[in-house]
């Protein structure tokens, strides 16, 4: 499985979608986008689950995708 950073790094690249771009439709800075593309989720800059979710939404991927490049599991909701 890749990483958050080789994830987001290939679907922005399929997409033609750059840092700055992706930064605008989710509202996260993009020095964070750019830190998650480069560092991925065990980096210094941590993503929250919130920007999670935005980028999950932004790239339309699902979120178990995501959840799973970060090796954080997907919370059961009853």
């Amino acid at each position: 499985m890749a990483d958050l950073g080789e994830l987001l790094q290939v679907t922005m690249h399929r997409r033609h979608m750059t840092a700055q771009a992706l930064a605008e439709r989710t509202g996260i800075r993009t020095p964070r986008i750019r830190a998650f593309m480069e560092d991925g989720a065990q980096g210094p800059i941590l993503p929250t689950e919130g920007e999670l979710a935005e980028i999950a939404v932004a790239l339309r991927l699902p979120l178990t995708e995501i959840l799973g490049a970060t090796r954080t599991p997907a919370k059961m909701t009853a």
